[in-house]
């Protein structure tokens, strides 16, 4: 029998309100002989409002007896007080975070999600008050006590940080969270039972990422100090040694070009008029168009090689450092579990794009190792599952899915790794498109829902990954000249078709975090990096080889409930080491 929902949602003047669902009262379950210790693990019968600290440790204490299942507008804000006390939630509900599957996008307020939720015109939502002396929005006039108006929309100002409720209208607040939860539950079962499966992963995923914002990601900082000034040099004594420290490093460069030492190298127009000096002409200066032409010039080596020391100069630098890396050596930044596009976990302050270079500083602890781990060809695997093609799904059970398939194609494995990349990303020229042709006469389903979704990026249709993550494509490329439509169509069907592939990883991707947050708890395990396919498990060195193993279980077990079978084999790899640059690529 599922868990009943009990809300916990906070108030700025640090208030709870535990308020369970109408006719589920929330009870440990009995001991031995039937008995129940309510004196350890009282029952919430009624909705309570309590003290800030209080209400955390009620809560700890349903959480310890697995008695209910929270929900709360968003995990930000109503669970970081649990967080912040280490509270090991596992089961909730978020309604910023279901909302965000249901309709798609970013903005999920309790607002938004409320009018979504209840079929009410978003375009009608009241306006929350600005606090100055022009604003006459009377928000006076709505019962200090509820917090739905007549008209059907919540209080604008309820749950801002401003709003400061009365407990009836806290314990209220908690109410308009379990009808929300109700409603939005309702509409994914109707999508089909997996979309409900996808907002419990979804929303757990929402409180890890209070957790990673908490936690932060092991610093070795000495080593870190010396790889920032191996690439950017010394740390500046003022700004006039920074300056000399830049024309420097600009000096490496330029000197394979005699008479254009006055380029600037952050101007790409400039750095183009100097490459097509020495005869390397190109459009632009990506890396991938300049990377053909190393053997052209020494100086293109050397700018590639100054791109590299320029970004941890002027983003990873020691101002970097010194913002980041808090006294603890934790790198920290925000986290988010929906980029409001696909659905990826996002961060800030470079935990999600942190350069090579720089990996060696990733360290554990003094008695602690990573367990790191990643989904090996994840994608193509994923592929074979949204689609539901038998062939493509037996390819799976290889540990290399590409052999079979070039076995498959009559070509070499490194032909039919570009064919299916080719086909997920909408590559269609040179060899990927030769290959291509037998991928479609190889694998007719699961190129033909690539095909699909392409065909519904051109027109701009709304998709859903295999979650039921909505997937808005007519904000994508939407607004451009009328001579530049059947282009922006074509890429608008490339994002398409790759969409709902990384859309349906990432959901398994979280859940298979969930799994391995629960399942290793008891190890004094901590997930401290979730980086696309792969996640850093910050463990003590003594538990480290039964982590891995758990972190390999939990793949199998949350691939075989999201997948709702065994058809698709997941990959996982996964190693213990010390720094993460030890990591096998």
């Amino acid at each position: 029998m599922a868990a009943p929902l009990v809300a916990f949602v906070t108030s700025p003047d640090a208030r709870a309100a535990i308020v369970p669902a109408d006719g589920a009262a929330v009870r440990p379950p009995a001991g031995p002989g039937g008995s129940v210790d309510a004196g350890v693990h009282p029952a919430v019968d009624a909705a309570v409002v309590l003290p800030l600290g209080e209400a955390v440790r009620r809560v700890a204490e349903l959480v310890e007896a697995g008695a209910a299942r929270f929900t709360w507008w968003a995990a930000g804000i109503d669970a970081a007080p649990l967080v912040a006390a280490r509270v090991p939630v596992a089961r909730c509900w978020d309604v910023a975070e279901a909302h965000r599957l249901l309709l798609g996008g970013w903005d999920a307020s309790p607002q938004v999600a409320w009018a979504a939720a209840h079929g009410l015109d978003r375009g009608g939502l009241p306006p929350a008050s600005r606090g100055d002396l022009f604003d006459f929005h009377a928000t006076d006039d709505d019962p200090v006590d509820v917090v739905v108006r007549p008209d059907g929309y919540l209080v604008p100002d309820a749950g801002s940080p401003q709003w400061r409720p009365t407990d009836e209208a806290l314990v209220a607040w908690g109410r308009a969270a379990l009808d929300c939860a109700t409603a939005q539950a309702a509409a994914l079962d109707r999508l089909g039972p997996r979309s409900v499966a996808a907002a419990h992963s979804e929303s757990a995923a929402a409180y890890l990422c209070v957790e990673l914002t908490r936690d932060g990601l092991p610093i070795d900082r000495e080593v870190a100090r010396e790889l920032i000034e191996a690439s950017a040099g010394a740390r500046p004594t003022d700004e006039a040694d920074a300056r000399r420290i830049r024309a420097g490093r600009d000096a490496a460069v330029l000197a394979h070009t005699p008479g254009r030492e006055s380029t600037d190298l952050r101007n790409p127009v400039q750095v183009r008029e100097l490459l097509a000096s020495v005869g390397v002409v190109v459009p632009n200066t990506r890396k991938w168009v300049l990377e053909p032409f190393r053997e052209t010039h020494s100086v293109v080596g050397a700018l590639l090689e100054w791109r590299k020391a320029e970004r941890i100069a002027t983003t990873y630098g020691h101002t970097w450092l010194d913002t980041h890396v808090g006294p603890d050596d934790r790198l920290r930044g925000g986290w988010t579990a929906c980029d409001g596009a696909a659905g990826r976990m996002t961060a800030q302050n470079g935990l999600h794009n942190l350069p090579a270079a720089l990996r060696p500083a990733v360290a554990a602890h003094p008695g602690h190792v990573f367990v790191r781990a990643d989904l090996g060809q994840i994608e193509p695997r994923v592929l074979a599952v949204v689609a539901g093609d038998a062939s493509f799904a037996a390819a799976t059970r290889a540990d290399d899915l590409y052999a079979p398939v070039a076995a498959t194609l009559g070509v070499d494995r490194p032909v039919a790794k570009i064919a299916v990349l080719a086909a997920m990303y909408g590559q269609r020229s040179g060899a990927a498109g030769e290959a291509l042709k037998g991928l479609e006469r190889a694998y007719p389903v699961a190129m033909g829902y690539l095909d699909g979704a392409y065909a519904a990026g051109v027109r701009r249709e709304p998709l859903r990954t295999y979650g039921g993550r909505l997937i808005r494509l007519d904000q994508v490329l939407s607004d451009v000249p009328v001579e530049g439509a059947a282009a922006h169509d074509a890429a608008r069907g490339r994002f398409a078709r790759n969409a709902v592939i990384q859309g349906s990883a990432a959901e398994l991707f979280k859940a298979w975090a969930a799994t391995v947050r629960a399942t290793t708890r008891d190890l004094g395990a901590q997930i401290v990096l979730c980086l696309h396919d792969e996640l850093l498990v910050h463990v003590p060195e003594q538990h480290a080889e039964e982590a891995r193993a758990r972190v390999v279980a939990a793949l199998d077990d949350s691939a075989r409930r999201w997948t709702g079978s065994t058809q698709v084999r997941f990959v996982a790899d996964a190693s213990v080491i010390r720094r993460w640059s030890e990591a096998k690529e």
